[in-house]
């Protein structure tokens, strides 16, 4: 399998507890997503964190029902710090990626989320729906998910169910619906029309770390607690499909050009082999040499 990744099986299986990538690889493909535990130091949250706090404290709320009017997003990760390009290319975020989606996929979306005391739970969704092709299918896309903070049973910790990337089309109470993103009502923290008994939260140190196929059900959970709750979330897809996130006017070509390669590829200056994605015939990565 390694020989068609970018990574070297022990830079992947070191964080996998005793398991080869094929074992934790089978779990992952049957249940839809799997956690590992304590995967980032102290030290590199420390570094998320510091990053990340001047965006931050400026407290941009979230537009929408969709992206939490009590949250804070933060887009275009990659420019705003060299650690964010760090962790776009963690191995284990890429060896599930990349097992899944091929050596030359791309970066889907890469936000960081942080949830503010009373913050609602978000809607169900699936992150492959803009991909607009019937279930069941394949997954097109990869969502990781990193703790920065604590993620709880109260803070809002990611909720999801469990083999749903193996559904069909599904009609759900509480799901996305065509105007989730126009909705600015306030819910109250305690308003749930999605609540499900066959759904779990993703509880998580911080530090810890989730996979999930891009077709799989999940929501941000609501924050009941007094503190808040921090995750970033790269995601990744398939190296025909197009991102969600238009990182060729997010994030600068000299910013790219002090990138890691593997970055580079990953937010486009790169092609999906024969040919897709050339640049006035020739390969995107001539025109970091320009910079």
């Amino acid at each position: 399998m390694f020989e068609n990744l970018s990574m070297k099986r022990d830079e992947v299986e070191k964080y996998l507890g005793g398991r080869s990538f094929e074992q934790a690889k089978d779990e992952y493909d049957r249940e839809g997503y799997m956690i590992f535990e304590n995967v980032l130091s102290e030290e590199m949250l420390e570094r998320i964190k510091s990053a990340a706090k001047p965006y931050l404290d400026e407290n941009v709320a979230g537009r929408n029902d969709f992206e939490g009017l009590k949250s804070n997003r933060l887009y275009a990760l990659v420019e705003k710090a060299p650690v964010f390009a760090e962790l776009a290319m963690h191995p284990l975020a890429l060896g599930f990626a990349e097992a899944d989606l091929g050596r030359h996929c791309l970066l889907y979306a890469y936000l960081a989320i942080n949830l503010h005391p009373g913050e609602s739970v978000q809607p169900w969704h699936y992150d492959d729906s803009h991909c607009d092709v019937a279930l069941p299918r394949k997954n097109w896309s990869v969502s990781t998910f990193w703790a920065i903070e604590d993620t709880t049973d109260v803070n809002g910790a990611t909720e999801i169910i469990p083999r749903s990337h193996l559904w069909g089309e599904e009609e759900m109470n509480g799901a996305i619906l065509e105007n989730t993103f126009s909705d600015k009502r306030m819910k109250d923290v305690d308003e749930d029309p999605g609540a499900r008994v066959d759904a779990i939260k993703a509880t998580m140190k911080a530090g810890s770390f989730m996979v999930a196929k891009g077709t799989l059900w999940h929501r941000g959970g609501a924050n009941k607690s007094d503190g808040t709750r921090f995750i970033i979330t790269p995601q990744y897809c398939a190296g025909w499909v197009r991102s969600l996130e238009n990182f060729s006017l997010s994030i600068s070509r000299e910013t790219a050009a002090q990138c890691p390669e593997r970055v580079q590829e990953l937010i486009g200056y790169d092609i999906y082999p024969p040919f897709k994605g050339y640049v006035d015939g020739m390969h995107p990565k001539r025109l970091l040499k320009t910079v």
